[in-house]
């Protein structure tokens, strides 16, 4: 290439030149920069100012040729070029160059967003937690065809070989703190849908979650299904179980496909809402159905057995149940969760 380069340029000046451009991004692709050093380059090359944008994010990179980031109010841009992948336009690449366009200006713009989409597709918009809520929605919707579904995980950043794990969170501590914790170190993006937090991750580390958040998390090989199960998971926390992965619910995520009002109705149930209007009681009934044994549920509750023992039998009498049988147990568990599936 570099022989023919030169020779073509004893020819035609203008065709060496191009050939030139696209070897110096070859080179630069071979090196895996990313948007900055792209950015940077091509500002060198061109001797003027470049800059790239994209749309998903409203993320904005521009270097002088200097090698420093542009740091004066953006000018006309002499050329630009469509940034696209899989047809789709994702931004744009320009070039800010006083006075008349440079004759191999068109060449290095249409190389220059070639560069940017092949960067994008490997390693998604931007290095950061917090992604576009779009794109998010296109990944978890059951709307969303596959191709679209593929092509906003490869722009959010996620090879294709790679398994994507859905949390659905409720949190205080910021939404992109909570991803960067659980996922420290392998790609992870996040964004609010609504009023709960998505968090899309290669790997989800449970244990992670910071305290006073609650957590669904699902496993499931489509996107879609695993933030379905991730919500249904995030609907079984409590305070005594604030994180819930959907493998572990077995049986008991069926208890979700209930109808509200079903649940409403059932004696049961409206026996643990009474029990609810009592918070100490509440938390007592939480922690003997979680242990189902008195000694464990004093330690967890820091009180001493025969007080705990005291108010699960008079719990035991608002409910209509013998506690400490096998069966009064099992129902009080199943009622105790179709109450806090209620949500009311």
């Amino acid at each position: 290439m570099e022989a023919l380069a030169v020779r073509l340029s004893h020819l035609d000046a203008q065709a060496g030149g191009a050939i030139r451009v696209v070897m110096f991004y070859d080179t630069l692709m071979r090196r895996r920069v990313d948007l900055p050093a792209l950015a940077r380059a091509s500002a060198g090359l061109a001797g003027c100012v470049a800059g790239i944008r994209l749309h998903g994010t409203g993320r904005t990179v521009r270097f002088s040729p200097g090698g420093g980031a542009a740091t004066a109010p953006p000018g006309d841009a002499s050329g630009t070029a469509p940034v696209t992948l899989d047809d789709e336009e994702i931004g744009t690449a320009w070039l800010e160059r006083p006075g008349r366009p440079d004759p191999l200006d068109e060449v290095l713009l249409a190389r220059f967003a070639i560069a940017v989409a092949a960067v994008v597709e490997r390693y998604g918009p931007a290095r950061t937690t917090m992604a576009d809520p779009a794109l998010v929605e296109l990944v978890i919707s059951a709307d969303s065809d596959e191709a679209a579904r593929a092509r906003a995980l490869r722009l959010l950043g996620f090879a294709p070989d790679l398994p994507v794990r859905v949390a659905a969170v409720r949190s205080r501590v910021p939404l992109d703190r909570i991803a960067g914790l659980i996922c420290p170190a392998r790609p992870v993006k996040a964004a609010p849908i609504a009023d709960t937090g998505v968090i899309l991750a290669t790997t989800v580390d449970a244990a992670r979650f910071p305290a006073g958040t609650r957590a669904g998390i699902s496993h499931a090989h489509s996107p879609d299904l695993a933030w379905q199960q991730a919500r249904t998971a995030l609907r079984f926390t409590g305070p005594g179980r604030p994180v819930v992965q959907h493998d572990e619910l077995g049986a008991l995520a069926l208890l979700a496909e209930i109808p509200p009002d079903a649940s409403r109705e059932n004696a049961d149930v409206q026996g643990v809402a009474r029990v609810a209007g009592s918070p100490d009681d509440l938390e007592t009934l939480d922690a003997y159905c979680a242990t189902g044994s008195l000694r464990r549920a004093a330690e967890t509750l820091h009180l001493h057995h025969s007080s705990v023992a005291r108010r699960v039998e008079q719990i035991g009498r608002t409910l209509g149940l013998d506690l400490a049988s096998p069966t009064g147990l099992t129902r009080a568990r199943i009622a105790l969760t179709a109450w806090r599936l209620l949500g009311d």
